[in-house]
């Protein structure tokens, strides 16, 4: 365990720079503030369950799910500078094993998803505040959310990380298909009334469900579509960390 610490500590000193912690905050204060009030003019009220939300409240709720999901690129870039250094190679022939250092980057995404989240509520709690209904559901949901998010898009970044070679083709790749998740969710805008091959596409995003069952934890709305979410939700994470770590067990020094 004590080697464990040692690589998260390592991995959160490389990652969590001034630079990027700011990034982490500005980012996401541009759509909450910014865009939140903007596009007010054009979409007055957005539903979700049983409730009808302001669009700086749904939009602040979503960008939570967004930067969990945006600041596990950390875990396919710690792995992609370290095969490109050769930092790999030295960590495994130091006292450390492969599941030693797949494990601590499970860690090192799940302690910076439960950051991020915490970081975005603080910042847009005085958007939704006026209609949070908070209950016990409210913490296990948010926190289910942030765990099995980070591990899945984690893996999601660590997979591309291990099959390209190239920087530009690791740079092109992941920063489109992390677009796509971005904006193909309902992480700002509802699937209610977007056309239906659009709508269609939210669902296949998994994106969504990570949004979706943090906005119920803030909104204290459950019901069996939001079980359905987190059960997808936790399987695909679990898959996708099957996958990921299969890879980074048989990878090349």
């Amino acid at each position: 365990m004590h080697e464990i610490i040692r690589l998260v500590n390592r991995n959160l000193t490389i990652s969590l720079n001034m630079g990027f912690v700011i990034w982490q905050i500005i980012f996401p204060l541009i759509y909450i503030f910014v865009a939140g009030f903007a596009y007010t003019a054009l979409i007055h009220q957005v539903p979700f369950g049983n409730k009808t939300l302001d669009y700086p409240a749904f939009i602040a709720t979503g960008m939570i799910g967004f930067n969990i999901m945006n600041s596990t690129l950390i875990s396919g870039i710690i792995i992609w500078n370290d095969r490109r250094h050769g930092m790999f190679e030295q960590i495994l022939v130091g006292p450390f094993t492969r599941a030693q250092y797949i494990l601590s980057n499970v860690y090192t995404i799940g302690i910076i998803g439960l950051v991020s989240a915490a970081m975005i509520t603080a910042v847009g709690y005085p958007l939704f505040f006026k209609q949070v209904e908070f209950n016990v559901l409210t913490i296990p949901l948010v926190v289910f959310a942030s765990i099995t998010g980070s591990i899945l898009f984690g893996s999601i970044a660590s997979i591309i990380s291990t099959r390209l070679k190239s920087s530009e083709g690791f740079n092109v790749v992941i920063n489109t298909v992390f677009l796509f998740f971005a904006f193909v969710s309902t992480a700002f805008y509802p699937a209610q009334g977007a056309p239906p091959i659009l709508s269609t596409a939210f669902y296949f995003n998994p994106l969504t469900y990570l949004v979706d069952v943090v906005r119920a934890g803030i909104f204290g709305y459950f019901n069996g579509l939001v079980a359905t979410e987190m059960t997808v939700l936790g399987i695909g994470a679990t898959v996708l960390f099957l996958v990921a770590t299969k890879l980074l067990s048989k990878l090349e020094l």
